[in-house]
Order: structure tokens, then C-alpha cells, then sequence
């Protein structure tokens, strides 16, 4: 009997342990991966990004050919001129973000290039390729990497108070959660070792992570386990520091 005890104890136990590496397991892939999850992303993007850049290229070729003026001397050196001007919008799919400032400059030299060519006739060829950008714009807004000020001004208004203020903001007003963010966005921290960092002691310290762990900010391992941040705190985190950095060029940079 003491031996079936001994083997169902130490069964239960290795049980235990597979619950809490298996919980590590998920939890890092959850919070702590964030990071190579990231970097796979935007690798991703990349290889996606040229690809669209590739199709646009052909459909802008493909357009400007059948829909350009046939009759005109002008023809082969104004398909050049509006290829490359089309060739660089696109290419601007290849940012993570497309600055407004970006689109309006391509537009602004097709209709310098206008002014460059004699013809009426010639209203039809620019007119093709002003379309074309069109579409170009569109395909980077559905992408989600180009937006006007416009239109963040629109989602600014759409921004739920109560749940940015209670979920995001509220956890972030106090600077000692803000202290053990910034601790924990590189690497887990113990409780001890975020005691000595932050200052505070038992009761209190505990008060702010239950504080963070409440709003998903970070996550403790296991019971009595170290503390992490999660995809959402580090994403928060990151926001703080692009906000800081616009504010801060200078000391950001140093």
C-alpha cells in the first residue's frame, strides 16, 4: 500500500509540474513572445508587401497601356514619366505606416507633370493615372497603414472613455505601475526582487500588481511564480514611449 501512495503522490506531482510548465509554455507565447511574434509579423508583411507592390506595378501597366491616348507622340515618354510616379506611390505599401504627406506629394507630381505636356487630349492619360493612385490609396487604407487626419480624428471620437480610462489610463496614473511596467516589459521579475526595485513593501506592493494583473497588464507564472507583461501591457508600453519620443526627440535619442 505505501508503495501504490509513494507512486500516486509522486504521479500527482509530475502532474503538477506539466500544469505549471505547460502554463509557462502558454503564458510565454501569450506575453513573453511578443516580441519574435512581432518580428515574424512584420516579416511577413514584408515578403506580402512586395508582393502587392508587384501586382499594383502590373495593373498599373496593364492600365495605362489600354486606356492611355494611342495617337500621341508623347506616349511612350508620358508612360515612363507616370509609371515611375505610380512605381514610387506603391511602393510606399512597403511602410508600416504611410505618412499623408507622402500621398499628397505623388499627387502633387502628376499634376506638375500636367502642367509639363501640351494637349488636351492629355487630361484623358493623367485622368487614367490619378484613378490608378486612387486605387493605390484605397489598397493602403484596407491594409490599414495609411489613414488621414480625417479619419483618426473619426476613430478619436469613437474611443469608448470609461473602458480607456479604467482599462488603460487608471493603471498607468500611479508611478510605482508604471516603475514595474517598465521593469518587467524586458524580463520577469519575483516579487522580492520588484519589492526592492520599487520600494514597497508586502501589502502595497501586491495592491498595485493585483491592480495590473486585474486589467491584463501582467500575469504572475504560477502561484508565488515571477511576474510578466502581457501582449496588452506591452503594447500600452510601447504606445507611452512613441508618445514620449514625438514629445522627447532629443532625450529619447540620447
Amino acid at each position: 500500500m505505501q508503495q501504490n501512495y509513494d507512486f500516486d503522490s509522486e504521479l500527482s506531482d509530475i502532474k503538477l509540474k506539466l500544469s505549471d510548465i505547460h502554463n509557462d509554455i502558454r503564458l510565454f507565447i501569450d506575453s513573453t513572445n511578443h516580441q519574435q511574434l512581432d518580428s515574424v509579423v512584420r516579416d511577413m508583411k514584408a515578403d506580402y508587401s512586395d508582393i502587392f507592390v508587384r501586382h499594383l506595378m502590373e495593373d498599373a501597366g496593364t492600365s495605362l497601356e489600354k486606356n492611355m491616348v494611342k495617337k500621341c507622340e508623347m506616349r511612350g515618354e508620358c508612360k515612363t514619366l507616370l509609371s515611375n510616379v505610380l512605381q514610387k506611390n506603391a511602393g510606399l505599401i512597403r511602410n508600416e505606416h504611410v505618412k499623408e504627406a507622402s500621398i499628397e506629394e505623388n499627387r502633387l507630381e502628376l499634376k506638375h507633370l500636367r502642367t509639363m505636356v501640351p494637349y488636351d487630349k492629355c487630361d484623358i492619360c493623367f485622368s487614367e493615372a490619378s484613378d490608378i493612385m486612387s486605387k493605390q490609396v484605397t489598397l493602403m487604407r484596407s491594409m490599414r497603414i495609411y489613414e488621414t487626419n480625417k479619419g483618426r480624428k473619426q476613430v478619436l471620437r469613437q474611443l469608448p472613455s470609461e473602458v480607456v480610462v479604467d482599462d488603460i489610463l487608471e493603471p498607468l496614473c500611479h508611478q510605482k505601475r508604471f516603475e514595474i511596467l517598465k521593469a518587467i516589459s524586458g524580463e520577469t521579475k519575483s516579487f522580492s526582487s520588484l519589492s526592492s526595485l520599487t520600494g514597497l513593501r508586502g501589502g502595497n506592493l501586491l495592491f498595485h500588481l493585483q491592480k495590473l494583473v486585474e486589467k491584463g497588464m501582467i500575469i504572475q507564472r504560477h502561484e508565488r511564480g515571477d511576474y510578466m507583461i502581457t501582449g496588452k501591457g506591452f503594447k500600452v508600453m510601447e504606445g507611452v514611449r512613441s508618445i514620449y519620443s514625438s514629445l522627447n526627440p532629443l532625450k529619447d535619442s540620447e
